[in-house]
């Protein structure tokens, strides 16, 4: 699956554009926060031999949790099927959002009955726990980024901390990386057979 140029700061807006051209003809919308959660949910679909384009489902990243409300309100004219993916620190702003559908703020299994899952303590997490560290050491090897890794490692603030807690702060410490990870994760994630119980469940609803 290919990728428009997603850097600089425009990046968010473009990539949420041009998914947003796509739903007037959609049959379900899957919110996410952002690009990285989209390339995550696209090349899950895909590692599960499914073709999202074909089923005519949308992922659209919204820039951010605090815009959940605003994408719900914008898409509920078009009465397609609505699902999303968001971290756990989001959960309430997420909540909050669907109490203007739900009447109440609903529970965590009850945004899941609406189709939306919580990643903890976020995606990468996730993908770190269900990919194992060593694995996730040796794609950074792959990818010529084990010694910049190695370095962050000895730096004091990081120094002695879990290896978890290391890559997650490596894999958020630049936009690019944390986009170029997320195809690679996932695609390593499915090859386990581990998928993130967060990202198989919204593909199983779907």
């Amino acid at each position: 699956m290919s990728y428009p140029d997603i850097s600089g700061p425009d990046a968010t807006i473009l990539a949420t554009a041009l998914a947003l051209a796509k739903v007037d003809d959609a049959l379900a919308v899957v919110l996410v926060e952002g690009i990285s959660d989209q390339i995550a949910v696209e090349t899950a679909a895909v590692g599960r031999g499914r073709d999202l384009g074909a089923e005519r489902i949308v992922v659209v990243p919204i820039g951010g949790a605090h815009a959940i409300g605003r994408f719900l309100t914008m898409l509920e004219p078009l009465q397609v099927r609505l699902a999303g993916l968001c971290d756990l620190r989001e959960e309430e702003l997420f909540r909050r959002g669907l109490a203007a559908r739900t009447g109440s703020p609903p529970a965590r299994t009850d945004l899941e009955a609406h189709g939306f899952h919580v990643c903890v303590d976020d995606l990468e997490d996730e993908l770190i726990r269900a990919v194992g560290t060593v694995e996730v050491e040796a794609l950074f090897e792959s990818q010529g980024d084990l010694g910049s890794f190695r370095s962050m490692q000895n730096q004091p603030a990081w120094r002695g901390r879990r290896p978890e807690a290391q890559m997650r702060r490596f894999l958020g410490s630049g936009s690019r990386r944390k986009l170029r990870y997320a195809r690679l994760l996932v695609e390593a994630a499915v090859g386990r057979d581990a998928l993130p119980r967060p990202l198989d469940a919204l593909l199983t609803a779907l």
